[in-house]
């Protein structure tokens, strides 16, 4: 057969009759979702043996001629064709229906409900109470901690108590120290949990073991007036005055003042490490917020990083978020009544909300975006929970009758714990369970339980 009558016979109308949905294969674009893969697994190759097998029957037979010759090549040119239209666009097969799982128990026939997720209750009532007759009401004041090993320490007046929540009765609460004329100002467990700090109102700075119950040492030298606020950041004690010093100890050493950072001019009301350990926060009574860098050398005459007076009352409540590393909020006295929220990279304030009454503490939820927040004045002596950026408050608790001063979260990050000086201690399980795995405490260096060797007695 001559090439011109190849040429025609490939053009042939029988073999080449195109529909108007057959002219734009060649410009076809797969979608994986609409492919039969069965039918393509079969066709590259049970369909395609299939037909090689048809036509080497007819040469084994002797049923060969040009025309049979030419008929093979047509049928091997519809094949390649085919195959490629294995691929061929069509609509997304319906969703496989699954069958509803019966079970025949009597007469009857029950079907599976689907679940649905179950909504998370908030509870308005405390899970326990306790009672802390004397409970200071002073703003300044940090009278409440709540250490890593599960233990409450809470300051009334002269004495520090310390308690396991969970215990049932009121009398497994015990007493850790009293000094009669002096006023207990502040408390703050270490990161292992059997140490803590306990800061008085004549400026010294106490170290005890809880465990045996024996004071290790006194830092002094450090302040001229009461300590109101202390923070750790592993070794590195940092306290705060009356006076408006912030000082960092260093409690594995004798000289332990390491470095002091000056730019409040009243009472430090508020400190706190961020979670790195690289930045601290500081509120003070003269409606100041600070933030200091312990990586950058500091100028002594602008030693701090950030200097921000947006609040217009005393900042005593601050948290770092646990989810965003530069991210700070911090409440306003009862002028102010502002929760802000800063970046504190740049020193930027992302958000303001006009909470209504004075704010008293801040706490954030560990499993969720949430805030917790505590208040007082205006009648409003409550705590409200805020759905973090929206900050809708999504619940509030008010079984408290003076303003709450003091919170503390458990070491789970579950429950919260309130303290005011209506005389009683609030347990709550605001925050829920936990729904991840909790990080480990911070680790304490290997020389923390040794560190008091060459301190002041």
């Amino acid at each position: 057969m001559d090439s011109g009558l190849l040429r025609r016979s490939r053009c042939s109308p029988l073999l080449h009759r195109k529909k108007k949905s057959d002219e734009n294969l060649d410009r076809f674009i797969p979608n994986r979702s609409a492919t039969d893969f069965n039918y393509a697994h079969y066709m590259l190759n049970g369909g395609k043996k299939k037909v090689e097998e048809d036509l080497n029957a007819d040469s084994c037979f002797g049923m060969s001629s040009p025309s049979r010759e030419e008929y093979r090549r047509q049928m091997a040119e519809i094949f390649n064709m085919n195959r490629c239209r294995i691929l061929a666009f069509k609509n997304k097969p319906p969703n496989r229906v699954e069958l509803i799982p019966q079970s025949h128990s009597g007469s009857g026939t029950h079907h599976s409900k689907p679940t649905k997720p179950r909504k998370r209750i908030i509870p308005q009532k405390p899970e326990k109470i306790l009672y802390a007759p004397g409970l200071v009401d002073d703003y300044r004041l940090n009278l409440l901690d709540w250490g890593s090993s599960n233990v409450l320490a809470i300051a009334v007046e002269s004495t520090v108590f310390l308690r396991d929540p969970w215990l049932l009765s009121d009398y497994d609460t015990s007493e850790l120290v009293t000094i009669d004329d002096q006023l207990v100002t502040s408390v703050s467990w270490a990161p292992d949990g059997r140490h803590i700090a306990i800061g008085w109102n004549n400026s010294e700075v106490q170290i005890w073991d809880s465990t045996a119950k024996r004071k290790l040492t006194t830092l002094r030298g450090g302040h001229s007036s009461g300590v109101g606020s202390l923070a750790w950041n592993n070794q590195i004690l940092t306290t705060g005055d009356m006076d408006g010093n912030v000082v960092n100890n260093d409690v594995r050493i004798r000289d332990h003042v390491v470095e002091t950072y000056r730019g409040h001019t009243q009472e430090v009301c508020g400190l706190k490490w961020s979670p790195s350990g690289q930045q601290l926060a500081s509120g003070g009574n003269d409606n100041l917020l600070h933030i200091w860098d312990n990586r950058r050398s500091m100028d002594p005459a602008t030693q701090w990083l950030h200097r921000l007076e947006e609040h217009t009352s005393a900042v005593r409540a601050l948290a770092w978020c646990p989810f965003q590393g530069n991210l700070l909020a911090t409440g306003g006295g009862e002028g102010d009544r502002c929760i802000k929220f800063w970046n504190t990279h740049n020193g930027a304030c992302l958000n303001s909300i006009d909470t209504g009454s004075q704010v008293c503490a801040l706490l954030w939820n560990n499993n969720e975006r949430e805030l917790l927040s505590s208040h007082g004045g205006f009648t409003q002596n409550q705590l409200a929970l805020w759905k973090y950026p929206s900050m809708v408050k999504t619940a509030v608790l008010t079984e408290h009758t003076s303003r709450v001063l003091f919170m503390a979260q458990s070491p789970n990050g579950c429950t919260v714990a309130s303290a005011a000086p209506d005389e009683t201690l609030r347990l709550w399980n605001v925050f829920g369970d936990p729904q991840v795995a909790k990080p480990a405490p911070k680790a304490v260096p290997e020389s923390f339980p040794h560190m008091y060797r060459t301190s002041i007695r």
